[in-house]
């Protein structure tokens, strides 16, 4: 079946504070899909940010991000009144950009309220969050206390090496201590599983499915490092020996230094890969259809030594590869998987997509080399294949073009998509995805509205401006509707819903 969709972060959705949330703009983005005639909403990993507010680089795979929880929702409840919130400046002065800054300071004494106002009257339902969680939820909730308690530092440098460790007496020591903190910390969970429960809910019911984003990597700086240090490539005080990254490439001369602590393949081998199966089950929960970031790393990895300067110091290493799909999909055979393989690519990495059957990724943008014939151009790509125009890391398609593109690409791109100003440059890119013989295409929805580098979201090996980008409500209106609607209709994805 042919069908489509549009990839927009939740962080970029329109709201009154500061940040898309789960609330009242994730709902009308569902209706908006819905009369647009789309069948999937795809979004980023979900889970809380970290360094360079990347939620790559998060300190849980499997905790929801606090930002996102919508307090009009919590209003309704009774947790919070209007007056604990509505005037708060999170930085919603500025409607299309997310201000971190302001978010981190403001944001979880909003929390902090509602949680004392529900912490005595959802003590049920807390319980029951707690048992139904209990495989991951009591670790982060432990370690997001202790690293409160510590100022935020980081954990390699807390101060208290018992803590740090994770020992049993200090465990409980502190989580005596720390016993209102840890249930702060369960209570925003419990509030962003149930929200995202009936946002997911609503989409179903309407017929929309929900694509996540699973990054293959956590951060050194997580519960996981913390609490499950057998599973990392790490010294005695939890600090990384090798980190991921990627060797050089199109965004950086000297390769991504990422630094996300490696696995220890061989020890997860021997348990049945215990913990993978545990994290795709979680995905697999919270959405239809789970993309899983750096599929190529299950084959072979780069790791970098820790004291590198740059990823070019870095070695190919082999990873675990069919052992590891193997031992998912007996366990989870009915999980919706998209791998995404993008990057440096080789007759081993190809050779195992084709084993694993997964549908792999084609970006349109990557596509346009005027003396060569791409994988990535629409009359390449096969039927079992997500085909986007652009994505997170890459430019917008107009950027592309317009900036980034040789004029060579650009003249090639013009021609071979039969661009034109009346239409609008990025609407060919739209529908060349649409076009091609992929069971699904994606646009970033940055493309359906045109836009240039202001609206880009991440330009990998940089920090500072990624993130960030919102789009305004009025954005999502009646014309663009019947306009997607339309091409879907003729493109035959899903035909007029």
């Amino acid at each position: 079946m042919r069908e489509s969709g549009l990839l927009l972060p939740v962080f970029s959705l329109p709201g009154p504070y500061g940040i898309g949330t789960l609330g009242r703009g994730a709902f009308d983005f569902v209706d908006f899909l819905v009369k647009a005639g789309q069948r999937y909403w795809q979004v980023l990993p979900m889970t809380p940010t970290g360094y360079g507010d990347s939620p790559y680089q998060s300190c849980s795979a499997f905790a929801g991000n606090p930002y996102f929880i919508d307090l009009d929702l919590l209003a309704e409840q009774g947790l919070l009144q209007p007056g604990d919130y509505q005037s708060v400046d999170f930085g919603q002065g500025n409607p299309d950009c997310v201000d971190y800054e302001k978010l981190y300071a403001e944001r979880l004494k909003v929390l902090r309220v509602a949680y004392e106002r529900g912490k005595a009257q959802l003590v049920e339902e807390l319980a029951a969050f707690e048992v139904a969680q209990r495989f991951w939820l009591a670790d982060y909730a432990l370690f997001m206390a202790v690293k409160t308690h510590f100022g935020m530092v980081a954990l390699q440098q807390w101060p208290d090496r018992a803590i740090l460790r994770s020992q049993p007496d200090a465990r409980a020591s502190y989580g005596a201590l720390l016993a209102d903190e840890v249930g702060f910390q369960v209570f925003m969970q419990y509030c962003f599983f149930t929200q995202w429960a009936a946002l997911k809910a609503y989409a179903n019911s309407r017929g929309v499915l929900l694509i996540g984003d699973m990054p293959i990597y956590v951060s050194a700086d997580s519960a996981e490092v913390w609490a499950k240090p057998e599973l990392f490539m790490l010294d005695a005080h939890r600090r990384p020996t090798w980190v991921a990254g990627v060797p050089p490439d199109l965004f950086s001369a000297t390769g991504q230094l990422w630094g996300n602590p490696l696995y220890r393949w061989k020890h997860m081998e021997h348990d049945g890969y215990s913990w993978w199966i545990e994290r795709v089950r979680h995905e697999a929960a919270r959405f239809d259809v789970v993309r899983i970031d750096h599929f190529r790393g299950f084959e072979s990895y780069w790791a970098v030594p820790a004291a590198a300067e740059t990823a070019m110091e870095g070695k190919w290493r082999k990873g675990p590869a069919m052992k590891w799909f193997e031992a998912v999909r007996r366990a989870l055979p009915d999980a919706r998987i998209v791998a995404e393989d993008l990057g440096i690519l080789t007759p081993a990495v190809f050779a195992f997509l084709e084993n694993t059957g997964l549908p792999g990724l084609r970006l349109l943008v990557y596509g346009f080399d005027a003396g060569g014939d791409s994988i990535y151009l629409p009359h390449n790509i096969i039927d079992n294949c997500v085909a986007y125009t652009s994505n997170h890391d890459s430019p917008t398609f107009l950027e592309w073009l317009t900036v980034e593109a040789t004029p060579e690409q650009a003249a090639f791109a013009t021609d071979y998509l039969r661009l034109n100003d009346a239409e609008g440059l990025s609407w060919g890119a739209v529908k060349s995805v649409w076009g091609s013989c992929a069971h699904l295409a994606i646009a970033a929805f940055q493309d359906v509205l045109g836009l240039g580098g202001d609206a880009r979201i991440n330009t990998p090996s940089t920090l500072g401006n990624n993130w960030r980008w919102r789009v305004r409500a009025e954005a999502m209106n009646g014309g663009l509707c019947d306009r997607l609607r339309h091409i879907t209709a003729v493109y035959r994805r899903n035909g007029l819903r």
